[in-house]
């Protein structure tokens, strides 16, 4: 058999999506990724990113960057091991491991490629990872990059990860890697009930908090700040892609453990790093989270008011209780339909259809900023009402 007639027999239904209409990825914006956005001359309310703090736009991170693009140019050509480590990354790794309160930080060039590198590094031959069932797919791909065994236990279910434990060898090494925000659902992994059982069965924790730094905790640290467990979480890990509005990752950790995966980590040692108008915008918004606090309030004013109006109105919304807030729809086609009549009253957001959902669980995934007006809410408020009466969604 030809390899890539798996290529032709797929091809027909992304063709067919698109031509009548309902192909609902890849869509170029013509401006900037902000509270609304241009596409085709039209405009847009944006409800569809990991913008959560509208840094994006912010003057003080664009300046950063020319800046840096003026001193370093345009990238650094080679890995962070050899010929691509420059003096901002070692200052930024600094500043995160001092935000967090921990001994050290280690910079990868995507939150993907820190996960799978976290990951197969650490987890080895006869070691166990434990993931929540909805944990994000890098999370998955790291185990499976490793040469570790992988255990799943039931979403945001204590007991059923005491079960898996309980069944696992007490001379194995453990890694629980949960996501702190959970990035469809919008609901937070509790690690209050996780971290004692962990410790009962001499398990180390990484929490996975890419949708949760600067939106989760009073200064923005994340879940294990929010639980007041931040000294008993081992390894978090985050990405530069959502609220610090750029691109990279990175974990903090106990020194010992970061220098073993800076020397280990194949996706760290084999990839570029990050160039550096990246490094200095992340520092930049760095510093905003930490001056701003301003943001991540106006942040939680729009999510309450947007999570209150669609629980009113009778949407699902699952056990979200961040800016993060899914609509169940139900039947996929139904789910795209309902984004297509989105897209065209001037919403962007995500329908999320199987295999990505269980079949029949498909949602319409919007997430909010900072910097949303009550003009773009009241309006999206509006036009969900509309939608929901005419798709009898709507309980």
């Amino acid at each position: 058999m030809d390899l890539f007639n798996k290529c032709v027999q797929y091809y027909p239904i992304v063709d067919t999506a698109k031509k009548v209409g309902y192909y609902p990825y890849f869509i170029p914006l013509c401006s900037e990724p902000d509270r609304r956005v241009m596409i085709d001359g039209k405009e847009l309310i944006m409800l569809g990113s990991n913008n959560y703090l509208g840094l994006t736009t912010h003057p003080k991170l664009k300046k950063a960057a020319i800046d840096a693009i003026r001193k370093y140019g345009t990238g650094c050509t080679g890995s962070r091991f050899l010929n691509g480590t420059l003096d901002i990354h070692i200052q930024l790794e600094k500043e995160l491991a001092k935000f967090y309160h921990k001994e050290d930080c280690i910079v990868f060039s995507t939150g993907y490629q820190t996960n799978l590198g976290v990951i197969s590094s650490l987890v080895h031959k006869g070691d166990v990872l434990l993931a929540d069932k909805l944990d994000h797919a890098s999370i998955v791909d790291g185990c499976k990059m490793s040469y570790g065994r992988a255990k799943r236990f039931l979403h945001n279910k204590p007991d059923s990860l005491e079960r898996v434990l309980k069944k696992l060898p007490k001379e194995a090494g453990k890694l629980i890697v949960v996501d702190g925000v959970f990035s469809m659902e919008g609901d937070l992994a509790p690690l209050d009930k996780i971290l004692p059982i962990a410790k009962k069965y001499g398990c180390r924790i990484m929490v996975d908090d890419a949708h949760a730094i600067g939106v989760v905790g009073k200064n923005g640290r994340g879940t294990a700040e929010y639980f007041g467990v931040e000294d008993d979480v081992d390894l978090i890990m985050g990405t530069f892609s959502k609220s610090f509005a750029t691109i990279g990752g990175y974990v903090v950790g106990e020194h010992k453990v970061i220098t073993y995966i800076r020397h280990q980590a194949r996706s760290l040692i084999f990839s570029a790093s990050i160039p550096p108008p990246s490094v200095a915008t992340v520092l930049a918004a760095l510093e905003v989270i930490q001056t701003e606090p301003d943001r991540r309030a106006r942040l939680w004013r729009n999510a309450r008011k947007m999570l209150k109006g669609l629980k009113k109105m009778g949407y699902n919304t699952g056990t979200s209780a961040t800016p993060i807030i899914p609509l169940h729809i139900g039947e996929y086609m139904k789910t795209l339909n309902f984004w297509r009549n989105l897209f065209d009253g001037g919403i962007f957001a995500n329908p999320v259809i199987p295999p990505a959902v269980p079949p029949n669980r498909s949602l319409i995934r919007t997430s909010y900023m900072a910097t949303h007006t009550d003009e773009d809410t009241d309006e999206a408020l509006a036009l969900f009402e509309k939608l929901g009466k005419k798709f009898g969604v709507l309980g």
